[in-house]
């Protein structure tokens, strides 16, 4: 069902586990509660679909079109979101385990008591996401951008933080212990000017095939 035409299509809880769904446009299609558990969604186009309380673990998504989607309650545990457009996308109370979101978009996602342990998110871009009381411990942030980012009561315990933007940040009972923070200027040194930081909500362009897990930094 590669490039398949599924707008608005009626699937929820259907079962696509392992479907072959790259570059469908499933924009404002009901999934929720579907079963895609290692489904090839790359390229896949998803904007406003319903996802609430789907199966997305071990998914490809990799420069998959989410903008505004409601993936709350969603399992989206060790799912790979390299350079996803996920802007303004509904994601309370959702899953990331382990997931891969380098270079990720989440402007203005909605991200209150999401499980994003352990996910990589070098890069990513979170500017003004509302992370309040997600759980990121031990995620890897560097170089992300979370300008303006709502990180009340959120775990961060043992994340890498190394070179984040984090101005303008609500950090209130944000738990820190153990983080790395160099360079953000929580460390008492200047805060790092990286290209990562600009502040725009342009689209983040695929290049080729990014099937890379993580890059180990």
């Amino acid at each position: 069902m590669m490039n398949a035409n599924l707008q608005e299509a009626l699937l929820s809880r259907a079962s696509l586990r392992e479907a072959r769904l790259q570059g469908a446009n499933l924009s404002e299609a009901d999934l929720e509660g579907a079963d895609l558990r290692g489904a090839n969604l790359q390229r896949a186009i998803l904007r406003k679909a319903a996802l609430q309380w789907a199966r997305l673990a071990d998914a490809y998504l990799q420069g998959a079109d989410l903008k505004g989607a409601n993936l709350d309650k969603a399992n989206l545990d060790g799912a790979h979101l390299q350079r996803a457009q996920i802007e303004g996308a509904y994601l309370q109370g959702s899953s990331f385990q382990r997931a891969y979101l380098l270079e990720a978009n989440l402007v203005r996602g909605r991200l209150q008591k999401a499980n994003l342990q352990g996910a990589q998110l070098q890069r990513a871009n979170l500017r003004k996401a509302n992370l309040r009381q997600a759980s990121l411990q031990g995620a890897n942030l560097k170089g992300a951008n979370l300008k303006g980012a709502n990180l009340e009561g959120a775990n961060l315990e043992g994340a890498n933080l190394e070179g984040a933007n984090l101005e303008g940040a609500n950090l209130e009972g944000a738990n820190f212990e153990g983080a790395n923070l160099e360079g953000t200027g929580l460390d008492g040194t200047p805060p790092r000017v990286s290209p990562s930081h600009a502040d725009t909500e342009e689209d983040v362009t695929l290049v080729g095939e990014d099937t890379g897990e993580a890059d180990g930094t």
